[in-house]
């Protein structure tokens, strides 16, 4: 399914019955819908809308780094659900798009039922932090741009956060190769310039507000998000914290164990 958010055109993959309970997926940085395709089959209880974000996949990737900021993705998400008429859902995002998933939680708070963040952040709560990320990212950007997908994409595979996919089987480090060299480098590009953690605002002093229930979903390998998550849980009203045997990318690591955790709390609630 394609949509048109605000003059962009986003691709949209829908599963399910209408009549069932909605879950929506936000994949992460150098991802899609594709993603998700191998735990979508523990979930078919629920109504899947599982969303390209801007600049990845199949959806458009302005030439303009501004069109990516994350209050304009926000707004996109909201016309995409209001054109879907979907009002109250469960809502899953995985790193990037947890991000992305929390600042729509807290800036549309009637519209989510319950909140997943995967190996996700607030974002980060210094200004210091922030200008220092910028600048990385900004020189990321420009790597991209200059060299192409293929290095950017054997450079990104062999960062530390994602060591152990390592132990992958090797079908699977295929997939997700094949799913980061499918990318626009104009999209990731804009991706990291727009809506990096380095340029969104810091949502660390929103989580006391954010009321909607919240389950936090780490990789006991990834010890920096499980720092992150032990103190959002500190901050949030209503949050439960869940570590599993697994690096960042905990769908793609144990995907049974990941649908299952989630399935069981999304029926906690429907």
């Amino acid at each position: 399914m394609e949509l048109m958010a605000n003059g962009v055109r986003y691709h949209i993959e829908v599963t399910g019955d209408e009549a069932r309970p909605v879950l929506v997926l936000l994949h992460g940085f150098t991802g899609s819908t594709a993603t998700w395709h191998h735990v979508i089959e523990y979930w078919q209880d629920f109504r899947i809308v599982a969303i390209d974000l801007i600049g990845h996949g199949k959806t458009d990737s302005p030439r303009d780094a501004k069109r990516y900021a994350m209050e304009r993705q926000l707004d996109d998400l909201e016309s995409i659900f209001r054109e879907l008429k979907l009002s109250g859902f469960s809502l899953l995002g995985y790193s990037m798009g947890g991000r992305t998933a929390l600042a729509y939680a807290y800036e549309y708070p009637d519209r989510v039922n319950e909140l997943i963040l995967e190996s996700a952040s607030p974002g980060l709560l210094l200004e210091a932090d922030r200008l220092q990320r910028k600048e990385a990212d900004a020189r990321l950007a420009q790597e991209i741009l200059k060299f192409g997908i293929k290095p950017f994409v054997a450079k990104w595979e062999n960062i530390s956060l994602f060591d152990s996919q390592k132990s992958l089987p090797k079908s699977a480090q295929q997939q997700i190769r094949q799913e980061r060299l499918a990318q626009s480098a104009q999209g990731l590009a804009n991706s990291l310039l727009g809506m990096g953690t380095g340029s969104q605002r810091s949502y660390w002093d929103c989580l006391r507000d954010l009321n909607v229930p919240v389950l936090l979903l780490t990789g006991e390998l990834d010890s920096k998000f499980c720092a992150i998550a032990r103190e959002m849980q500190q901050l949030l009203p209503n949050a439960r914290h869940h570590i599993i045997s697994a690096g960042h990318a905990i769908h793609v690591e144990k995907p049974a164990e990941f649908a299952t955790m989630v399935m069981e709390r999304l029926n906690q609630n429907y």
